[in-house]
């Protein structure tokens, strides 16, 4: 499976960006995605994760309530649509993909190049 983010740039706080996450290859199989971030000199952080169905998600407690996952199975295609962006977001956004969902990243085997969101003060 390869992975493609996109949507990411440079928005002022409060603002908002939908990143896509694009998969391709053995896109046949059930999937659950995860968000995940990293800024510099910090480790990756989980974000947000979403199941096959799109039935289960699961949110960081830093994003509850602006950050919403949604996917398009037809397109294989998933989305994160962040509201009320704050400078402490800023980071590269990462998807990651496998079979069964997680908020610890070494359970994915699938991971995209990332996408920078930039959020100024």
């Amino acid at each position: 499976v390869q992975l493609v983010e996109s949507g990411g740039g440079l928005v002022q706080a409060g603002g908002s960006l939908r990143l896509s996450c694009a998969a391709s290859g053995r896109t046949s199989r059930s999937y659950s995605v995860g968000w995940f971030r990293q800024a510099p000199g910090r480790e990756r952080e989980f974000v947000v994760s979403i199941s096959w169905s799109g039935g289960n998600t699961y949110y960081a407690d830093s994003v509850k309530g602006r950050f919403a996952i949604s996917r398009d199975n037809a397109k294989n295609t998933v989305y994160l649509q962040m509201n009320s962006l704050k400078p402490e977001d800023t980071a590269i956004y990462y998807c990651a993909a496998d079979r069964v969902g997680s908020s610890w990243p070494p359970v994915y085997n699938y991971w995209g190049q990332g996408t920078l969101v930039t959020v100024s003060s």
